[in-house]
């Protein structure tokens, strides 16, 4: 078995809506039916007792090597903790070869998990060992390790619940929510509206004490020393047991409570110096330590913290007693999971000391261990809910404190008696403010009920019914693509929106381009929704980026497919027939959102069959108002957009809008069939999107189709009283709507210059020149710069090869070079005549032609 070509499909793709690892398996001959290699499943099963069954989703297929593989990186997954529960495996037309697909949560523990299920099928075939208490718990591990932590995996699921699309844009806890200029951002718990200065302020105890003591919060006395003398100096001043901790500090780090004795202090201060040469010496305050969570305005969590300890049972020592507790699979090293080990160092040692025990200490039953003087949860400390306990008054205090600092999100610090009564009637008081503040003991507390704290970070960030979104409208079809993209970016921009716009020619932002290239494939999806100056966004979406990596996207409001052509890159990535290559463009259609619309050529009947896979609403578009489609679907009170005369109509029921076609340049009054579709498809998705019908005529007749605005789409100059015309058709279907549009224009004679693209099938190039030959007079072919595997002059061959049974072309040049041809052509000019450049350098080659003709 091989396994290749692995890859990581990161957004809604071809086999699900799942995140999935997509690979490439080769079998040989026996392992194409693993009932014939004797004793393997159940070798397989010993090695993995837990793994699924080994079944196939086709009635005619047979369990195969790679169904083995698919189940068992789906099962390791699964008994590592990994929510998944999507796999599949599909035969290629290549005998033996299969598409095996597995679902992942975290990409990195997907893609070990394919590498354990490759090693546990060969260790089954060849009867080694295979260690799988070892495999799952490195999974486990990694996934521990790189998924988002409780408290801002509280907020990213409070986020999935209302909608709302998120992005981690780190491998920490930075993650993006919502899209362009709706988004926000988070870090933990800080959002993008979190101060600076609040979180220097929170930083600084002495400043923070200075402040809430000025807002009139309770707070103990006391100040900053910067030597152990002056902290005994501290101390004798406070008259009473004190609590020494660094003036900038976290987690509880460096911090004695509760001490009186000169060398306690003078010890306490040494280890709180070690964190932060400034020392806070200040009153202790008895009673409980109590963690209150403050969201914006309101107090929405309250916890008592208890210090991490051990009860005695008389039989085991202090040590021991530890071990037990630290074995409580709720227990982990870190923050993954809802407690946190007992610390057993050098801290945990003194404070054993000072109550008179060391580790091999038996207490007696019931007698209770303090092994820290504080309650952090991250040293191994409980944490019981108390929410709905508190005072009002005390919730108000704690409101006024995180204000007072400047922190939309805070954790106040208590510590009093109990939570019912006011501060001031307890001698209680704030002790701490603290910025990023852990959320865990609030949504897990060791006790009692666990509180919606993330849904109520998202509650201040996005208001009620905002899911952070903006119009999204993806743009997938054979030809016609980049025209559509654009005069929907211009509709959009002229209700005065911010457009995000990728197609094949680059990433444009507010019409500046941005970046170059062909993108348009997810990634540079992904980098317009992370812009922050973007209020809509529009997307060429092809079919290479989809098989590649998925949609750059969760869903779009609107998907528009023009059409499924031949000649569409067949052949590649196991996609052979146009059938095929529906499926893949039908994609985007499956996720368009529920209230989105799905906008479908009604005359491309592969195109209209994806209706049935739309969530949402659908609209045809198509010329022929009479088309039995087109007639049904408006009876039945849907939208349609069709041409009537000179004229588009958009009509639902018996409402209609009527748009001139000589209002429309784009379609050259009317006379180039390709151009209307694109215009209706745009017009529909604008509808759609809920535009202005004076918008959308306005955008209609200010789009203007020349070289500036869309490159390589039916581009006409004037050269020498010729006609030029440059676009970048590259596929039969393309190749015959140009020749169409270009019979309706008036020429003494017609030439064409083209090239052919070496990634399509011999039948698509030549049936290129097939096409040519009985419409052009003179047919120049050049080589294009970029073979695309073929060997040198493999292209031309094939090109000329078509060109044999040509009823019209009576001359044919082969030329060596894009800008030769282009020249060589011109010179054969003569006024009256027309000529179509098939262009493959778009750019460069219009930048030729625009100083060929600047020479005139």
């Amino acid at each position: 078995m091989d396994v290749s070509r692995i890859r990581v499909l990161r957004g809604p793709n071809l086999w699900s809506r799942h995140t999935a690892i997509e690979a490439i398996v080769s079998c040989t001959e026996a392992e194409r039916a693993i009932a014939g290699i004797t004793g393997f499943e159940a070798k397989l099963r010993e090695r993995f007792p837990q793994i699924g069954f080994l079944q196939t989703s086709g009635k005619n297929e047979v369990v195969s090597m790679a169904h083995a593989l698919e189940i068992a990186a789906l099962g390791l997954q699964s008994e590592a903790g990994c929510p998944v529960t999507f796999s599949r495996t599909v035969p290629t037309v290549e005998a033996g070869v299969y598409q095996v697909i597995v679902e992942y949560t975290e990409e990195e523990v997907g893609k070990m998990a394919f590498q354990l299920a490759q090693e546990l099928c060969l260790a089954a075939l060849q009867d080694q060992p295979f260690d799988l208490a070892s495999a799952l718990a490195n999974l486990k591990e990694l996934d521990e390790d790189i998924r988002l932590g409780p408290s801002t995996g509280s907020i990213v699921q409070a986020a999935v619940m209302r909608g709302i699309p998120f992005r981690r844009l780190t491998g920490g806890s930075m993650v993006q929510f919502g899209w362009g200029s709706r988004q926000r951002r988070i870090q933990a718990a800080e959002t993008n509206h979190t101060s600076a200065i609040a979180e220097s302020i929170a930083q600084d105890k002495d400043l923070t004490k200075k402040l809430l003591n000025a807002a009139g919060v309770p707070v103990p006395m006391g100040r900053v020393v910067i030597s152990a003398e002056e902290a005994w100096a501290a101390a004798q001043e406070i008259a009473g047991a004190v609590v020494l901790k660094p003036r900038d500090g976290n987690q509880g780090k460096g911090v004695a409570v509760n001490i009186t004795a000169r060398e306690q202090i003078m010890a306490a201060f040494e280890v709180a110096a070690k964190i932060c040469s400034e020392v806070i010496v200040e009153r202790y305050l008895p009673g409980h330590d109590f963690r209150l969570l403050v969201v914006g305005n309101q107090l929405v969590a309250a916890a008592r913290r208890d210090p991490p300890q051990v009860i005695g049972d008389g039989v085991r020592t202090i040590g021991q007693l530890v071990e037990q507790v630290n074995s409580d699979p709720l227990r982990g090293d870190g923050h993954a999971t809802s407690l946190t080990k007992i610390r057993f160092d050098a801290i945990a040692l003194a404070t054993l000391a000072k109550q008179h025990y060391t580790a091999d200490s038996i207490p007696q039953q019931g007698v209770r261990v303090v092994l820290r003087n504080n309650a952090n949860l991250s040293t191994g400390g409980t944490a019981t809910d108390v929410t709905e306990d508190v005072h009002p008054e005390m919730a108000a205090r704690a409101v006024a404190a995180a204000q007072m600092v400047g922190l939309d999100i805070c954790g106040v610090d208590v510590v009093c008696n109990n939570v019912h009564q006011p501060l001031e009637e307890q001698e209680g008081g704030v002790v701490e403010v603290n910025a990023a503040p852990g959320l865990r003991m609030h949504i897990s507390p060791s006790y009692g009920k666990g509180r919606a704290v993330g849904a109520a970070i998202m509650s201040t960030m996005f208001d009620s019914g905002d899911n952070g979104r903006i119009p999204l409208v993806a743009v997938a079809g054979t030809n016609g693509k980049t025209t559509t993209v654009r005069l929907i970016a211009h509709l959009l921009g002229r209700k005065g929106l911010r457009v995000g716009m990728t197609n094949s020619d680059g990433v444009y932002i507010e019409q500046q381009r941005i970046d170059t290239g062909d993108c348009s494939g997810p990634r540079s999806a992904r980098n317009v929704l992370m812009h922050p100056d973007v209020d809509a966004a529009v997307f060429e979406t092809a079919r290479g980026g989809i098989l590649r990596e998925g949609l750059g996207f969760d869903r779009c409001d609107v998907a528009v497919v023009t059409n499924i052509g031949m000649g569409d890159h067949l052949g590649l990535s196991y996609i052979s027939t146009v059938e095929d290559l529906s499926v893949v463009k039908r994609v985007i259609v499956e996720n368009v959102a529920p209230g989105g619309h799905a906008v479908l050529n009604a005359a491309d009947p592969m195109v209209a069959s994806m209706a049935k896979s739309c969530p949402g609403s659908v609209t045809f578009f198509a010329h022929d108002f009479h088309h039995p489609l087109m007639t049904t679907h408006r009876a039945q009170g849907h939208r349609v957009v069709y041409q009537d005369g000179n004229a588009i109509v958009a009509a639902k029921g018996k409402q209609e809008h009527r748009i001139a076609l000589h209002d429309i340049p784009l379609t050259r009054n009317g006379t180039i069939g390709f151009q209307i579709e694109n215009a209706m498809a745009a017009i529909a998705a604008a509808w759609a999107l809920d535009l202005d019908w004076e918008v959308i005529r306005t955008g209609l007749g200010t789009f203007i189709n020349d070289a500036a605005t869309a490159p390589g789409r039916f581009n006409v100059f004037d050269y020498r009283g010729a006609t030029l015309i440059a676009d970048y058709g590259h596929n039969p279907d393309a190749i015959q709507a140009l020749v169409k549009a270009i019979d309706s224009m008036p020429a003494k004679r017609r030439s064409v210059v083209i090239s052919g693209a070496g990634d399509r099938r011999d039948i698509d190039i030549r049936h290129q020149t097939e096409i040519l030959g009985d419409a052009f007079d003179q047919v120049i072919l050049y080589q294009d710069q970029c073979q695309r595997g073929r060997a040198d002059g493999e292209v031309l061959g094939l090109l000329r090869e078509g060109l044999q049974n040509a009823r019209r072309t009576t001359s044919t040049e082969e030329i060596n070079g894009e800008f030769v041809a282009i020249d060589t052509a011109l010179s054969h000019l003569s006024p009256g005549d027309l000529c179509l450049i098939l262009v493959d350098q778009v750019e460069e080659a219009l930048a030729h032609i625009a100083k060929r003709i600047a020479e005139v």
